[in-house]
């Protein structure tokens, strides 16, 4: 009578072996599911913390671009100056403003237009930073801020080198010719000019760093 019943027994006893293994699984894969997920917390909190420490670096960036777009500028625009030139032994009266050049005329309005971008960002920055959000929301924001500065760095680097160039001819004159140098008595003028063509330079190199800056971003991040 016995013999029958321990077969049932074992049949029974089976399935909550099997159950019991399925459980100890789910158990041991428990932790590691939690590990994950902590790890993946933690490394999203120390990029957002980096990110805030590299934020006011970047607005600070912005600031000394517009500082030295606007020293450009007013340098640029108050260059001018009268006197008089010796020519083929004549004593000719001059008289030099930036706006008679194209080229101190480009430097004025990409210096104008770089202030305005840099302007722009600064003011949303400063906003973000206040709110205590990132400066950088994604990686689409950060490629267009990059374009952005990129362009406006070419930008004032080619108007830099336009005007320098203008200037140089002003200072050495015209070889095999009688063309004299223009800033022996027109320095006021020419000294402006070239003071006005460091700080677009400086304000190139400005916008170079930002653009760095976007791309050590888009490396991390």
């Amino acid at each position: 009578m016995n013999s029958p019943s321990k077969p049932s027994e074992t049949q029974i006893q089976m399935p909550e072996t099997t159950k019991a293994t399925a459980n100890d699984s789910v158990t041991m894969s428990g932790p590691l599911v939690s590990h994950s997920g902590a790890a993946a917390d933690f490394l999203a909190t120390h990029g957002l913390k980096t990110r805030r420490k590299s934020d006011p670096i970047s607005a600070f960036l912005r600031l000394l671009c517009i500082v030295s777009s606007i020293t450009a500028i007013a340098f640029m625009v108050s260059a001018h100056s009268s006197g008089s030139v010796p020519i083929y032994g004549f004593n000719l009266q001059v008289d030099s403003k930036w706006s008679f050049s194209d080229s101190f005329e480009y430097l004025v309005g990409v210096s104008a237009a770089a202030c305005a971008h840099s302007l722009l960002q600064l003011l949303l920055s400063v906003a973000k930073l206040w709110k205590g959000i990132p400066v950088i929301p994604s990686r689409n924001h950060a490629w267009l801020i990059f374009a952005g500065d990129q362009i406006f760095a070419y930008a004032m680097m080619s108007a830099g080198s336009a005007a320098a160039g203008v200037t140089n001819l002003n200072r050495t004159g015209v070889r095999h010719s009688a063309f004299p140098d223009f800033c022996k008595p027109l320095h006021r003028f020419c000294d402006r000019v070239a003071v006005s063509i460091a700080f677009a330079f400086l304000g190139a190199f400005m916008l170079a760093s930002s653009a760095i800056f976007d791309v050590i971003w888009l490396s991390k991040y």
